[in-house]
């Protein structure tokens, strides 16, 4: 399992740069050519609201963006490794996974994404007024992102904390199911 960390400052220009690495380890990872894009897009949403934020916030902090490849060998499947300390799978799956966690340091209580985890996380993506908010498309919350994220990502974890919002998206490693036969 290798991790490739990218340091970006809070520049849209950047972004670009986040997006191409993640596409790039993604197809090392073996990730299907049909999930390239939403993994492009869906880090393109983290990093460019990350960026917004720092804009606001914390202009001269970096953006840490990993980029984790477990397509390496599993640990669970290694004598040497102690089950006991195994982090457990999501939905008790043993598919190796794509992950990117895409970190800010923006204050997550002043942000305006900040999601109540009690309600769904589509409520307030509209706006009322015809002002843009910062970081947002005219009518759209900024939370929209947020949003398009959890529609492009096969798991997604959104953690704010007391200095900043740790963004975890996922995608299983395996081939394309429209070039593999055996899944007609």
């Amino acid at each position: 399992m290798a991790t490739i960390t990218l340091t970006i400052s809070a520049l849209p220009a950047h972004v670009r740069t986040a997006r191409l690495m993640a596409a790039t380890v993604a197809r090392r990872a073996g990730i299907a050519a049909s999930a390239i894009d939403e993994i492009r897009l869906a880090v393109g949403e983290a990093c460019s609201r990350a960026v917004a934020a720092h804009k606001l916030h914390c202009p001269t902090q970096p953006i840490l963006l990993q980029l984790i490849d477990g397509s390496g060998p599993d640990p669970a499947s290694d004598p040497r490794t102690d089950t006991t300390s195994r982090a457990s799978r999501a939905n008790g799956s043993a598919t190796r996974r794509f992950e990117v966690v895409v970190s800010d340091k923006a204050s997550s209580k002043e942000t305006e994404e900040t999601a109540d985890h009690g309600e769904p996380l589509l409520d307030g993506l509209f706006l009322d007024a015809d002002d843009t908010p910062p970081g947002g498309i005219s009518g759209f919350s900024p939370g929209l992102g947020l949003a398009v994220i959890t529609g492009l990502a096969d798991e997604v974890s959104i953690e704010p904390q007391d200095v900043g919002t740790v963004v975890r998206m996922s995608w299983p490693i395996g081939t394309d199911p429209a070039q593999d036969p055996s899944s007609n």
